[in-house]
């Protein structure tokens, strides 16, 4: 009878998962890319809210006009958040403000990559072509002055919050792509760090002897995160990597090989798909039309893309994706 019993068991829990392998939907092996909207002013992040509409971080001009605005579904674009903070970065003289964001239940999750601030913003009511939230009504909290004010392993001495994911009991989990760390953050608001990278031996006798990993994007497939890497100056082709976190935050590799990868999601089965930046040579600079999205066997499926900062899975098949330096988020189906 026991073992009767055990058998009942397993069986139901074959059928279990079995509805819950999304669907065996398959892998996608190569994609198609159309634009979806363009003559945004410096892209970021993006995320898939109720009714299929989705919401992007515009980091602006440097003039404090950085945005989050909404596009519907048939590609109209309302502003919905307006006034971050937008400035010029002195190591780069490019735009700095709003990075990514994610929604929940009706709510944002808004990262400001300078300063480090998190704003969560109540969108429930908002629709297409209401009047603009302003962002100076909104309230924050100071994440980026926690990651200061802890003492690393290797203390950078800088923060600049990058992604955001939910994980284990539901908390929020943030990549510092400065600190280079891992942040959690409690349904309270309470902080810890959770994960450390170490540096690199930089090979080349370019740059610093040491070579920063440099987290970007963050996922979670209910078991591990997946954490992709831009890896420091000189951003050596394929020194870039995936690495997993277990329940404690311990890092380990998941895959080499890769170069300046700056966001990471799941695909049907929970395996990575990452998207490159660009090539970069010391002599040239960052490479036009180098990007790429590959999957966690490093094969590219999508190649001569623009500076890539962003991809998420939206539905069965179907991703979009953020190029910051053209002011375009593109559509991608398989």
């Amino acid at each position: 009878m026991k073992t009767l019993h055990l058998l009942k068991i397993a069986f139901f829990f074959l059928l279990f998962t079995a509805g819950c392998t999304d669907h065996d939907i398959p892998e996608p092996d190569i994609l198609t890319s159309e634009e979806f909207v363009g003559d945004l002013v410096t892209p970021f992040g993006v995320t898939k809210g109720e009714g299929d509409n989705l919401w992007v971080t515009e980091v602006g001009t440097g003039e404090n006009d950085g945005q989050v605005s909404l596009i519907t579904p048939d590609g109209a674009v309302y502003p919905a958040i307006v006034g971050f903070t937008s400035e010029i970065s002195e190591e780069e003289g490019l735009p700095d403000g709003l990075t990514h964001l994610k929604y929940k239940d009706g709510k944002l999750y808004i990262v400001q990559g300078r300063g480090g601030f998190l704003y969560i913003v109540d969108v429930s009511g908002f629709e297409p072509g209401d009047a603009p939230i302003q962002a100076s009504t909104l309230s924050s909290e100071n994440i980026g002055q926690f990651v200061l004010d802890h003492d690393f392993i290797i203390d950078t001495g800088e923060s600049h919050l990058y992604n955001l994911t939910w994980g284990i009991d539901g908390d929020l989990f943030f990549t510092d792509a400065a600190a280079n760390a891992i942040i959690r953050r409690k349904a309270n608001g309470d902080l810890s760090v959770f994960s450390e990278f170490p540096q690199f031996p930089n090979s080349t006798g370019v740059g610093p002897p040491m070579v920063d990993f440099v987290p970007t994007g963050i996922t979670y497939d209910g078991t591990k995160f997946l954490v992709s890497a831009l890896s420091g100056f000189p951003f050596v082709e394929g020194n870039a990597a995936i690495y997993q976190l277990n329940a404690a935050g311990t890092p380990s590799l998941y895959k080499s090989g890769y170069t300046m990868l700056t966001d990471i999601t799941l695909t049907p089965s929970n395996s990575p798909l990452v998207i490159q930046f660009a090539q970069f040579s010391p002599a040239t600079g960052f490479a036009p039309n180098t990007g790429k999205v590959s999957d966690g066997n490093g094969i590219a499926l999508l190649e001569n893309i623009m500076m890539p900062t962003d991809i998420e899975r939206t539905g069965d098949k179907t991703y979009f994706m953020v190029s910051s330096a053209l002011g375009k988020v593109y559509k991608l189906t398989y």
